[in-house]
């Protein structure tokens, strides 16, 4: 069960936010090694040693589901048995496992096999981990000593073959929403990449996970150039003001991923919006123009990891040189966030750096 203290104070805000939490750290957890390590792996070709290394990188991302199950019930202060169920439950929703029915097994020689891929679908991840902990947290002790018999009998597998049940529908809301945005930055490109890292921009210095919103909507090709495009304007709009205000570990966190520790500075004093967003805006025209493209995976993440640099380097036709993607990713974004420092700043006085980004954790 969980802490009954937490319980007792647990608001639907509160539950969405933990929810919210779980999902990005699973997310960043379950993505990032593939994410980063199969890029350098193609600069050794194949062989036997990337190729093993690269399944083992595939599957430790075909349980994202599970990492982000137990990582949602660990926000709820959950005991391990509880952990586990939501974990298992999170997998099952996701539909990273799915059964074909078209494929021989090729032990038993009966019709039908079990296929991995892919993350699963997140949405659907999320409504089916907080589906079992809302049931866990209504249920409580009541099961009392045969607990660990009927609670993964009722409310795991109950709980589970919901999020089985709901998945294809829940895919197609994903799916269409993916696809509009996508199809929006054919239609409009320049305008559409500006729009969308306009958007990043903002989600990664607030509660929601860009990550999250990235995969959960398969974000891909120009859309997902645009999205990290967002983030990394941001993080290095928070480094350039951040130099020379804060401490250096404060500076390096925010460099190597911590943007969100600036959450309560975005609450209290909004106007750090303005020079993230200037940056985001002049960051996009090059996405548009050269065609700088990512994946789901690589959305939400910016520079973090060089998950966004690397993906636009590795984009098949697309692909950029490293020459354009340091211009493209750090050259031109630093150079306007310098610009809007100066202007903003030292020139009209709109802000002091030293009080609206000064890092109010300390």
């Amino acid at each position: 069960m969980a802490d009954t203290t937490t319980t007792n104070k647990l608001t639907i805000k509160t539950f969405f936010n933990n929810i919210l939490a779980g999902t990005a750290t699973g997310i960043i957890v379950g993505l990032i090694p593939n994410a980063v390590v199969s890029a350098i792996l193609k600069l050794f070709g194949q062989n036997a040693i990337t190729a093993s290394i690269g399944q083992a990188l595939l599957i430790f991302q075909c349980a994202t589901p599970l990492l982000i199950g137990a990582l949602i019930a660990i926000q709820f202060k959950m005991v391990p048995l509880d952990v586990a169920i939501v974990a298992a439950v999170a997998y099952v929703g996701s539909g990273v496992t799915k059964f074909v029915p078209q494929i021989v097994n090729p032990a038993t020689k009966a019709q039908g096999v079990f296929v991995s891929a892919g993350t699963g679908d997140l949405i659907n991840t999320m409504i089916t981990a907080g589906l079992t902990v809302f049931l866990l947290l209504l249920v409580g002790e009541r099961f009392g000593s045969v607990k660990i018999v009927a609670a993964p009998i009722i409310i795991g597998v109950g709980a589970g073959w919901i999020g089985l049940l709901i998945l294809p529908y829940v895919s197609k809301i994903t799916t269409w929403l993916g696809t509009v945005i996508n199809s929006f930055t054919d239609l409009q490109p320049i305008l559409m990449c500006i729009l969308i890292s306009c958007m990043f921009s903002i989600l990664i210095v607030s509660p929601i996970s860009t990550v999250a919103i990235g995969m959960a909507i398969q974000l891909n090709g120009l859309s997902a150039g645009a999205a990290a495009m967002g983030v990394a304007a941001t993080t290095i709009v928070l480094v350039v003001h951040s130099w020379r205000t804060n401490k250096s570990g404060v500076t390096i966190a925010i460099a190597l991923g911590a943007m969100k520790m600036m959450m309560p500075n975005l609450f209290r004093h909004p106007i750090i919006l303005l020079p993230s967003l200037i940056t985001a805006i002049v960051s996009a025209i090059p996405v548009a123009l050269f065609h700088v493209s990512g994946t789901p995976a690589s959305a939400g993440f910016g520079l973090v990891g060089i998950v966004g640099p690397l993906a636009s380097m590795d984009a098949g036709k697309y692909s950029l040189n490293f020459i354009m993607a340091l211009l493209v990713w750090i050259v031109i974004p630093a150079i306007v966030a310098v610009i809007c420092r100066f202007l903003f700043e030292k020139v009209l006085h709109i802000y002091d750096e030293k009080v609206v980004f000064a890092y109010l954790g300390e």
